[in-house]
Order: structure tokens, then sequence, then C-alpha cells
């Protein structure tokens, strides 16, 4: 039942993807960082014995609480950078839902190596680390202005993301493995847990580099090809010219009426449907069959993984293992790599359809 608790807290996203229209994306990791601490910090003090024996309800809506922050924090950046990177869709998903299963591996070597196996411990780390991390990143989460053109350098920098995600994975796997075929001492732990750092904040190498080295593709009218061959444009129009731009100061005069009759009335405004590949409001979406068709992919293939990784530890020890943290381990990094080979995958087939 606690583990339903959490699955019913984390898939509670309808709220947050409406606010997230209407909000900065600050508010929405504001709120997800005051569910962490209310639903993990509640459970902790139940955990630790430090509060009375609460009562079997109060920690199911604690535990739903502390996942739905989950859902607030990862719809605030997922549409953020779905916006941003309005040409890589694909990839900016795959690569944010990559780090998501990976998260289970990270945690459980944090659990095993450094909290040596403490329950308690490991909830009072995420009520307090993880609205830390929100605070420390929410100047960075935010809305810009994205880029329409191709650009060659996003691709390298999405795949520098990929391979660095790759490297994270394949190393907690193995440091996984030999921690429970060698007893290491807490000095070759704290090691390991620097190195799995570095792999994290990898891919803030990007912006360093783009901050320290910028390139500058920025090209004026004076660097064009015509100025190179000598052809310069006369600074007086010709008369010609000028009947252009009496024609445009007739169409541009024209169109200020059409929107002061808009504004008063006077003219019905119309708005076009949003195409396939657009942005769609809620109520759009919902008329559409292929919201529905994702909806039952998603509903089918994302709730048979959530039953398997909810009775995971049953599985394996009714297959005789006593241990699950190399099962656990192993699950968390091949649902990672679904999930970043699935955003490379259909962006590669999005680049190739649009080709043709």
């Amino acid at each position: 039942m606690l583990a339903v608790a959490c699955d019913v807290g984390d898939n509670l996203g309808l709220l947050p993807g409406v606010l997230c229209n209407r909000l900065h994306p600050a508010v929405l990791l504001l709120i997800g960082a005051a569910a962490c601490v209310l639903g993990y910090g509640t459970t902790w003090l139940a955990v630790s014995g430090l509060a009375p024996a609460l009562p079997y309800w109060l920690i199911w809506l604690a535990l739903c609480l502390a996942a739905n922050s989950g859902a607030w924090l990862g719809t605030a950046v997922l549409v953020t950078n779905m916006r941003n990177f309005p040409l890589s869709r694909g990839a900016v998903a795959g690569i944010l839902k990559g780090y998501v299963g990976l998260s289970a591996a990270v945690y459980t070597e944090i659990y095993t190596g450094i909290l040596h196996d403490s329950a308690a411990s490991l909830l009072l780390l995420l009520t307090l680390g993880v609205p830390v991390v929100c605070f420390l990143t929410m100047y960075f989460v935010r809305p810009c202005e994205p880029s329409l053109a191709p650009n060659s350098s996003e691709r390298v920098h999405f795949l520098f993301a990929q391979i660095g995600s790759i490297l994270l994975g394949v190393y907690l796997v193995g440091t996984t493995i030999l921690n429970h075929v060698v007893a290491l001492t807490d000095a070759w732990n704290y090691l390991i847990l620097g190195v799995m750092t570095l792999l994290i904040f990898a891919p803030v190498a990007i912006p360093l580099k783009m901050t320290l080295f910028p390139s500058d593709r920025r090209k004026g009218p004076l660097d064009s090809s015509d100025t190179d061959n000598g052809h310069t444009e006369p600074f007086l129009l010709s008369s010609s010219s000028g009947s252009n731009l009496a024609n445009l100061e007739d169409d541009d005069a024209s169109d200020i009426d059409i929107l002061l009759a808009e504004g008063e009335g006077a003219v019905k405004q119309t708005r076009r449907r949003p195409h396939r590949g657009e942005d769609f409001r809620f109520r759009e979406a919902l008329l559409k069959a292929d919201f529905w068709l994702l909806f039952a992919v998603y509903f089918i293939g994302v709730g048979s993984g959530v039953t398997v990784l909810n009775n995971l530890a049953q599985v394996g020890i009714a297959a005789g293992a006593v241990d699950t943290t190399i099962s656990l381990s192993l699950f968390s990094f091949c649902n990672f790599f679904g999930r970043l080979g699935g955003g490379a995958i259909s962006e590669y087939l999005v680049r190739l359809l649009a080709n043709k």
C-alpha cells in the first residue's frame, strides 16, 4: 500500500501541468520543495522515532505528498527545457528522463556506501537535500528565447550530455557490483561518491564552455558576400523604391485599422487550430485521437514497469536472492538506457521524416 501511495503521488501531475502555463518555473520548484519537506519530513519523524506513533493513513498521505513533489519538479524542468529547445525535444526528453531513471541507482549508491543502509538517514537526506538543490538551481531553470535555426554545436552539446549520462550509468552499475563483491572502506566509498558527483555534473561543462569561449556567430551587413564583391547599395532610393515604400505604409495603415476594429469588437477574432507538432491547450488536446493513443501507450507501458519496480524485491527474494541491490541497479540502468535511447531514436526519426 505504501508503494501505491508513491505511485499515486508521482502520477498526479495534472495540476502542475496546468499551472506550468501560468506560473514561473521557480514557483513550481518552490511548491515541489515544500511538498518534499512536508512529505519526507513527516515520514522521517515517524521512522526515526522522534514523533509519536503516527496513524497509517497519515503516513500514506505523507508518502503520497512526497512523491507528488517529483511531479512538480519534473514538470518545471521538462516543460521549460522542451520550450527552450523546440528543435531537439526528443533529445531533451531522453536526457532528462534518462537521468530520472538513473536516480534510483544514485540513491542506492549513497544508501549502501555512505549512509550504511540507514533508512532514517536516507529520508533525512531527501527531506533536506532535494529542497537545497531546488534553491540552488532555481535561477537557472527559466524560460529563454529559443533558437529556431538548426545549430550544429547544439547537437554536439546534446551528444556530449548523452555520452556523459551513459558513462554515469556504466559507472554506477560497476561500483554497485564492486561494493557487493569487495568490502570497501569509507575512504573508497567517499572516493566513489566524488567521481559519481563529477559525472553527474559533467553537463555543466557545456554552459561553462559557452561562457568562457563564446562563438561569435553574429554576422553584420558589412561581412556579407555582396560587400566582399564590391557591390554596394545606393543610399538614396529610386522612384520605384519610393512607390514600394508608399504601398508598405498603406498596408501598415490597413493592418492597424484591422487591429483597432478587433479591439473594439467590430471584427471577430478567429484562432487557428494548432496542427500536429505545435502546442495544444488542454481542452484542445482532449479532442485529439493522438492524445488518447499516447495516453493508452503510456498507461500500459509505464504501468507494467511500475508494477515490476514495486515488486522487484519480492521477485528477487522468490528467485533466491538475499540482497536485491544489484537487481535494482541493473533495473535502473536498463530503465535509463531505454529512456535515453527512446529520445534519441525519436529525434532521429523526426529529423529523417522532416527532410523527406
